[in-house]
């Protein structure tokens, strides 16, 4: 696969393509929907619910992490992670977005 040519892109395209980019794994998914289902940070929790090892385990988080989709805060010895609601949000305008413009289109297909 060559390259994306970023620069053509628009700052809010590369974004939403950045933050789809790390989401776009079935590890990641579960992390989120992990995630949606607790009501609290969580800590330890996530490696046990996940048939993954803890070093790929934590590879998922820090990619979630690193895309925003997730925060971490320090708690004595581990990080306890949750959903970062303003970039869900981000992610719930994009396809609401594509939901409106469906609806008022005329069905092609």
């Amino acid at each position: 696969m060559g390259t994306t040519k970023a620069e053509l892109f628009t700052k809010k395209q590369n974004e939403t393509a950045s933050l789809l980019k790390a989401i776009a794994h079935p590890a990641r998914i579960a992390i989120v929907e992990y995630l949606m289902n607790v009501e609290s940070c969580i800590c330890g929790d996530i490696v046990n619910k996940l048939p993954l090892a803890q070093p790929t385990v934590s590879q998922h988080l820090k990619e979630l992490k690193s895309a925003g989709i997730i925060q971490g805060s320090i708690e004595g010895n581990s990080i306890c992670y949750c959903l970062n609601e303003k970039t869900i949000q981000k992610l719930k305008i994009y396809f609401e977005t594509i939901e409106n413009k469906i609806s008022k289109q005329n069905k092609c297909c």
